[in-house]
Formats: C-alpha cells, sequence, structure tokens
C-alpha cells in the first residue's frame, strides 16, 4: 500500500527542517517539500539538497515572483487596502498565493494532506488554512505547533536543536536574533523578542542594524528625488516614461524607497485569533505605489464611486488580513474595485525626500479636474452658477433647523 503523501511549507531553518523529519516519522508518510521565491532573497542555493538529505522525497522551489506581483500585489493596490489605517498587509497577501501553490501541488502528486510551521498564537496559521480550504475542500492540513504531542517533545528551541542533531538534520543553529523577520517583494515584517516591548525603540540609532531594505530616514541622501509613475486602469505600468513589468515596478520602487527612508510602519495591530500584537514593518515600493495610486485616483475617479469604493476599505483590509482572498465575498469586491479603477490613467510626479512621499503633480487624459469650471475667477464654460448655491445649501439646512428647532423647544 502506497503511503500518504503530505506537501510541507518549507524554508530550510530550524523548525521546518525538524517539522519534516518529524512528520515522516509520526506519519509513515512521504513528505514532499515547497519552497515559494516570492521575493524573500534568501539563500535557496542547497535548499533541495538539505530538504532530500532531512527526508523529503522531493521538492519544488517555484520562482512565484511575477505571479505575486501581476495576482496579489496589483489587486490589492488597486482597492486602497490599509489594515487599521497603517498596515499594507505584505505579510498577509503572500499567504494566499503560498497556500494556492501548495494545493495545487497536493493535487498533482496525489497527496492527502499539506503542513506548516506556523505557530497556533498567529494569523499565518489561519491564513494557510483558510484559503487552502477555498481552494479544495477536502484537503487535509496538518499543523505541528498545535498538536499537544509535538509540543510536548519541543517545548523550546534547544530540545529543536538536540533532535535535529541526533537525526543528523544539516541545520546550522546559530543565536537566536531578538526578534523573527519575515521578508517578501512587498515588505519584510519584525515581531516577536524585543519587539514585544511597546516601549522599546527600533529606531534609535542603536537598532539601525535591523532594518535591510530602508535607510533611516536621517540617513538618507540630502537632495531630494523626483520620480513620476505611469497608470493604466489603476495599475502603474511605467517608471519615468520606462515601462516595467509588475514585479519589475516593486524592486524599483523597493530600491528608490529604501535610499530615501521611505516605507517604515511601527504599529500595534489586533491579531485575528484574538490579541494584539506588535508589528515593525518596511515598505518603501509598496508606501510610494499606494500614494501614487492614491493620487492619481483623485483626478480620474468619479466622487461617488470613490466613496463607496474607500467605504469598503476596512471590509476589504481586513479579509485579506484574516485569510479570506479566495472567499467569494472578497471575490465579489474584487469586482466593483476593477470596475472602479477604469478611469485610472495617466501619470503621478513626486518627490523623495527623508522618509516623504511628496506630491509634485499629477496629469491624466481621462482627468475630471476642469480648471475652467474650478477657477475662481469668471467660468468661460458658465456650467456653474454661484447663485444656485443658495437653494442648495437651504435644502441641505433644512433638516439641522429642524433638528435645532426641536432642541430649543425642549430646553
Amino acid at each position: 500500500m502506497a503511503k500518504e503523501k503530505i506537501v510541507l511549507a518549507y524554508s530550510g531553518g530550524l523548525d521546518t527542517s525538524v517539522i519534516l523529519k518529524w512528520l515522516k516519522e509520526t506519519y509513515d508518510a512521504e513528505i514532499i517539500a515547497f519552497t515559494a521565491d516570492i521575493g524573500q532573497k534568501e539563500e535557496l542555493e542547497g535548499l533541495e539538497e538539505k530538504a532530500l538529505a532531512t527526508g523529503a522525497s522531493k521538492v519544488y522551489i517555484d520562482d512565484l515572483r511575477d505571479e505575486f506581483a501581476n495576482d496579489f500585489i496589483y489587486p490589492m493596490f488597486q482597492s486602497g487596502a490599509l489594515y487599521e489605517g497603517q498596515y499594507l498587509l505584505g505579510t498577509s497577501i503572500a499567504r494566499p498565493l503560498i497556500a494556492k501553490r501548495m494545493v495545487d501541488i497536493a493535487i498533482a502528486e496525489g497527496a492527502t494532506a499539506i503542513a506548516h510551521g506556523a505557530t497556533g498564537k498567529g494569523n499565518d496559521q489561519v491564513r494557510f488554512e483558510l484559503n487552502a480550504a477555498a481552494l479544495s475542500p477536502s484537503i487535509k492540513v496538518i499543523a505541528p505547533w498545535r498538536l499537544e504531542e509535538f509540543r510536548n517533545q519541543f517545548p523550546g528551541r534547544a530540545e529543536m536543536i538536540a533532535y535535529a542533531e541526533a537525526n543528523g538534520i544539516p541545520v546550522q543553529a546559530s543565536a537566536a536574533k531578538p526578534y523573527s523577520m519575515d521578508r517578501n517583494l512587498l515588505h519584510i515584517s519584525y515581531e516577536s523578542g524585543v519587539l514585544e516591548n511597546p516601549w522599546f525603540d527600533p529606531s534609535a540609532p542603536e537598532n539601525k542594524g535591523m532594518f535591510l531594505l530602508s535607510n533611516a530616514p536621517e540617513d538618507a541622501p540630502d537632495q531630494a528625488e523626483y520620480l513620476e509613475l505611469d497608470f493604466l486602469k489603476g495599475d502603474c505600468i511605467a517608471l519615468n516614461g520606462e515601462p516595467l513589468t509588475p514585479l519589475q515596478v516593486m524592486e524599483k520602487l523597493n530600491e528608490l524607497g529604501g535610499k530615501h527612508g521611505i516605507g517604515r510602519v511601527d504599529m500595534v495591530e489586533n491579531r485575528f485569533v484574538g490579541m494584539k500584537s506588535r508589528g515593525v514593518y518596511e515598505t518603501p515600493g509598496g508606501t510610494i505605489l499606494f500614494t501614487a495610486h492614491r493620487k492619481m485616483e483623485s483626478i480620474t475617479m468619479d466622487r461617488e464611486v470613490m466613496n463607496l469604493r474607500d467605504s469598503l476599505i476596512t471590509k476589504y483590509s481586513t479579509l485579506v488580513y484574516n485569510g479570506f482572498w479566495f472567499a467569494p465575498e472578497r471575490l465579489a469586491l474584487q469586482a466593483l474595485v476593477k470596475e472602479s479603477q477604469k478611469n485610472v490613467t495617466g501619470t503621478v510626479r513626486v518627490k523623495l525626500y527623508k522618509g516623504n512621499i511628496i506630491g509634485a503633480g499629477v496629469k491624466s487624459p481621462v482627468s475630471l479636474y476642469n480648471p475652467d469650471i474650478a477657477t475662481m475667477e469668471a467660468d468661460p464654460t458658465q456650467a456653474y452658477d454661484q447663485g444656485d448655491a443658495t437653494g442648495f445649501i437651504r435644502l441641505n439646512a433644512l433638516r439641522l433647523k429642524v433638528s435645532a428647532g426641536v432642541a430649543e423647544s425642549n430646553q
């Protein structure tokens, strides 16, 4: 009888290397390791050999950067998504892509389960599993950190290192960083360790070494830099006149934003599982794209369409954060977002300077801004009669006067 097959999200680090071996022994299963290259810049060389040496029967190392930028980052940025007013959802938006590829591999390989190394306290476990459920309702998910037998065997890092050494698992057991980090094409997130104290200041001079994508704003160039972004139907398609793919746009914006100290966020957020968590983020390219996209919308997007879309930002952001990317309600919202972007076309010019993105001009062939109507001088179009405002104000004031009159009579 053929062994059960399990697809494991594998990074090559201590946790997933131990989990690979543990799954193989505990379930007497064939383990297929999967690593997604989504722009994390981690060393992938030798990862396949390491996984095979640890016990994997097969290894997938897939470059998903183009798909990540095209099908996940860009559609999300069209929505204006911003979780709790600060977080650009860099980790959240990567998880559905990883889950999707894991499910694809499981189906292709005839696997009955997928497994991950996310802890039972975080958001990632929810994101992986909800997205997987939406794509393949019959797939089984194994989350070792939620299994008591696994936690009893590995109550701490020391036990995992000892297990790795005893089983010949090729893991370099270096001293733990005073925080954890997760990197992809959109951002780097930092949490845990010293960051669990919300009074700890990661921007202090002695902590500069933590940040990998961006200069501290005070260390950024003293000379401002101008940048032009061309948009077509809500998507950035060129920088400074040079046509680029979404992946190339993100890579170039990360470089420019990092140079000028743009995109650092330090916040305490609300996890889906119920607790508050402190996170520090570097999102240089995403912050530029988010700001420029909003400026492009300001000149091309109908007021009521914008109000409608904006009223859904909290809902959309929460769906992404909580792991509902493939849920029917997110797909329905995306259809509305796509419709709202059909005229978001033109060019935005911004100035990058010491952590700031300063608007420096916007133009569009489908601009809704008409200087002849907006002018404080005589309106050559005669489209707006200032006298009409008298009745407009009177009608809008009617309910206010009625309410105020009732309040006066009851005093």
